[in-house]
């Protein structure tokens, strides 16, 4: 993949490699910018106490979904929206 020439990424190199790895765009500009202003050990450490998605019901995942900003998944099945989730 060609290297960007964007501003807003504060870490292109993590970028790059979380694209390549299957990240969205915005997912991998996230995590990249945060790693660039936190370190890496300290975004490495992050995350999870959250529940299976497999585990929520359709109102919780559309919920999620609404709250970061997805498109279209009010007609969206468990499973659709699962995969919407994890992509994003």
């Amino acid at each position: 993949m060609p290297k960007m020439d964007n501003p807003s990424l504060k870490d292109p190199e993590m970028y790059e490699a979380l694209r390549d790895d299957g990240a969205s765009v915005q997912k991998a500009a996230r995590i990249s910018n945060a790693a660039a202003k936190n370190g890496r050990s300290v975004v490495g450490r992050k995350g999870g106490k959250s529940r299976d998605y497999e585990d929520w019901t359709v109102p919780e995942l559309k919920d999620e979904a609404k709250k970061i900003g997805l498109m279209g998944y009010s007609k969206k099945r468990k499973s659709e929206l699962i995969k919407a989730l994890r992509k994003s």
